[in-house]
């Protein structure tokens, strides 16, 4: 099974004025309740990187945990997880960011990488790119180094995506979105 963007745009919805007015939410949710969507979005990213040299996943919370988890049992690689401030046990980094409509605080355990690792930073959406650069920045703090950033997303014209790559990060979307 190959992977077919007009298929997967076809399953997905998009939702107007949400969470607030002027943005178009892209909601990735009805991806989950068809297997066949799924098979062919978790099989494309594991194509990709079944051949590479990442040790870890870093997945952002949280649906960026659902195929992020799927790649790294496929790829027999850990999954560390990139959390909103709190919900992480034990001792953690955080990092600030902004965001396309305000402002939050994610964190990695502190043991999650460590120095020599190649990391994956996965997240199902690029937007502004604040998610992304600031759990790029904790694995760096923690060490590692970031390998690429992949989503199933890009919405190229909150400009994200030039961010990270201007951040000397490499960036794979499986299909873009123009607008908002």
């Amino acid at each position: 099974m190959s992977f077919d963007e007009c298929y997967i745009k076809s399953v997905m919805r998009t939702i107007p004025d949400w969470p607030e007015p002027g943005i178009m939410f892209r909601d990735i949710t009805p991806l989950f309740k068809d297997p066949k969507a799924l098979r062919m979005i978790s099989d494309a990213f594991i194509q990709r990187y079944i051949d590479s040299d990442i040790t870890h996943i870093a997945s952002i919370d949280a649906r960026g945990f659902l195929i992020g988890s799927i790649m790294a049992y496929q790829l027999n690689i850990p999954l560390v997880l990139v959390r909103k401030k709190g919900k992480l046990p034990g001792e953690t980094v955080s990092q600030e960011y902004k965001l396309e409509y305000g402002s939050a605080t994610v964190e990695m355990q502190s043991d999650a990488v460590a120095e020599g690792d190649k990391v994956l930073i996965f997240d199902d959406l690029i937007a502004t790119g604040g998610t992304v650069l600031a759990a790029s920045t904790i694995v760096k703090e923690l060490g590692a180094s970031v390998a690429e950033v992949a989503t199933l997303i890009n919405l190229p014209d909150l400009q994200g995506s030039r961010k990270i790559q201007e951040a000397g990060i490499p960036v794979y979307s499986l299909m873009s979105y123009e607008g908002l």
